[in-house]
């Protein structure tokens, strides 16, 4: 996921108190046995409601549960039907057929049709729309050629007759029952799109919702909103909770301060402080994430230094993944030996990143050899180089980057390292403008499959912050999502061969895989976190 996503990584975060009893009201209890209201904390502003155009984890976890796609992930992450009543697959799985459920409805009492579902797919891969998930749609009949402009957004490959959907695919789609609980393929009402243009989903009033709950008291800027149950939801009367308080809490001492006193339901252990201050706490657990936390190195021509592959080599070979995690992360993550997160999907019962690990193993020798070698084909004695992140959305990243900065000064002669911190959203910018030189960030997975992790080292992929380009691994690339998308076992060995490319060839510096430490109410049930697609619902979520 982008940005999760998006990313997992978590939607909704919060700092955890040191220490803790009911008596301290260290699990939330707002002091009121028959508040069923919930109360969580959002660590950055929100950038959006529209499901077409949303990227980060935060907007992502809030249209997830005021939105609903034709299936829903379950407390397994597994898909579900949801406004679909059925979702059915053709022997050569190229065609699939999606009835909808019966009396759907909008949240203004409006009736909810299958032409919805098509009218936001097609916006989705309209150019104008600009939406950086469009790729998700890539094998859907006609998508990439609207994309580029080449085809009528009416030729997208989706048809509705009735309560009934036929979509046409390309190639089979592995992962197509996933994508159907992304938000990219939420439907969408045209004539309230329509109504706002550039301005909807910019506040909560400018947003249509048809999922569990509706979004009130967010007018594009402010920190404070709610979540409210949707009389009009198809499923409402399994939704417990009336209302879910939200506010945007940047500092953890403040949010420390909340859960502390009863305020916050939820709250994130995300420092190796907090994290080892908690472990004894009823309620501490950690979830583990289909999230790679990782480098990206701009390779646009920009950066004469990180064009050389020997210099990024170099870089990946002295980066100590075990000692950041021991030191820096308390424990709590796993250092990386593939892009691709643990969790995410199996081969044959085994796990896609134990089958296709690399060897990231820390060789500082080695390291100071391919830099040398790297500098000298440069023409340079020394460089500098500039490593960029933001503090509001991964958890540690002053810390990470701090390691980072000195083990890499220390350990590569001629090296120089600046760091540079920036608000969430300019990061996302300066990623898609190719404005940095080395980018700390992650990715949650938007489907279970590895090509939610590979399509981002693609040629032209929207997310693809390095910016790189190579003939090879596009030519596997399409091949696992050509020839082999309908045999896993091919498939597979393609996708662990794109693996590979990205280690020997350096395109990026997968750090480790991020896992949520956190304290969660022992009082609240079917609070559900997913490590594909939505991080959070709380469709089932409810106060004991």
């Amino acid at each position: 996921m982008k940005n999760w996503q998006k990313l997992t990584l978590v939607g909704l975060a919060l700092i955890a108190v040191v220490g803790g009893t009911r008596a301290a009201g260290l699990w939330g209890n707002s002091g009121n046995s028959n508040d069923k209201t919930l109360r969580f904390s959002l660590p950055t502003p929100l950038n959006g409601l529209d499901s077409a155009t949303i990227t980060d984890e935060y907007s992502i976890t809030v249209v997830g549960n005021v939105g609903e796609g034709l299936m829903r992930a379950d407390k397994n992450g597994k898909p579900q039907p949801a406004l679909a009543k059925s979702v059915k697959s053709s022997s050569d799985g190229k065609t699939w057929t999606i009835k909808l459920r019966n009396g759907l409805k909008w949240s203004d009492g409006s009736k909810l049709t299958a032409k919805d579902v098509v009218y936001a797919w097609q916006r989705a891969n309209d150019q104008k729309t600009a939406s950086e998930y469009a790729y998700l749609y890539s094998g859907i009949k006609n998508a990439d050629a609207i994309q580029a402009g080449k085809v009528d957004k009416k030729d997208l490959g989706i048809k509705a007759s009735g309560n009934t959907l036929t979509v046409s695919l390309e190639k089979p789609m592995p992962q197509f029952k996933s994508l159907l609980t992304f938000p990219t393929f939420f439907p969408q009402k045209q004539s309230f799109v329509e109504k706002y243009g550039k301005k909807y989903g910019t506040t909560a009033s400018k947003t249509l919702y048809n999922g569990p709950y509706t979004f009130k008291g967010w007018n594009g800027t402010n920190n404070k909103f709610k979540l409210v149950k949707n009389k009009y939801y198809w499923d409402a009367k399994n939704v417990k909770t009336p209302e879910i308080d939200l506010q945007v809490v940047q500092k953890p001492e403040v949010a420390v301060q909340m859960y502390k006193t009863g305020k916050l339901d939820s709250a994130l252990v995300n420092t190796p402080q907090l994290s080892q201050a908690n472990k004894t706490n009823k309620g501490y657990q950690i979830t583990p994430q289909a999230t790679t936390v990782f480098l990206a190195y701009n390779q646009s021509g920009n950066v004469k230094a990180l064009n050389n592959k020997k210099i990024r080599q170099a870089l990946n070979m002295v980066t100590n993944r075990s000692e950041l995690n021991s030191q820096v992360l308390s424990g709590t993550s796993t250092p990386a030996t593939s892009f691709t997160p643990k969790g995410l999907s199996t081969v044959n019962g085994t796990d896609f990143a134990t089958y296709a690990k690399q060897d990231y193993t820390y060789n500082k020798s080695e390291a100071q050899k391919l830099f040398k070698e790297g500098l000298s084909e440069l023409g340079e004695k020394s460089i500098t180089l500039e490593i960029e992140a933001d503090t509001d959305r991964v958890a540690n990243a002053k810390d990470v980057v701090n390691y980072l900065q000195g083990q890499w000064s220390k350990n590569l002669p001629g090296l120089k390292v600046t760091e540079k911190f920036v608000p969430f959203k300019q990061r996302l910018q300066d990623g898609t403008d190719a404005n940095f030189q080395v980018m700390l960030t992650q990715w949650g997975a938007d489907y279970a499959e590895p090509t939610t992790f590979l399509d981002l080292a693609s040629t032209g992929n929207a997310n693809n912050y390095n910016h790189n380009s190579n003939a090879d691994y596009d030519a596997l690339w399409n091949k696992a999502k050509g020839a082999d998308a309908t045999n896993d076992t091919k498939r597979a060995a393609d996708e662990k061969g794109l693996e590979k490319i990205i280690h020997q060839e350096a395109i990026l510096n997968p750090l480790y895989y991020q896992a949520q430490p956190e304290l969660v109410n022992p009082n609240i049930t079917g609070f559900y976190h997913h490590a594909v697609g939505v991080p959070l619902d709380f469709k089932l979520a409810a106060r004991k």
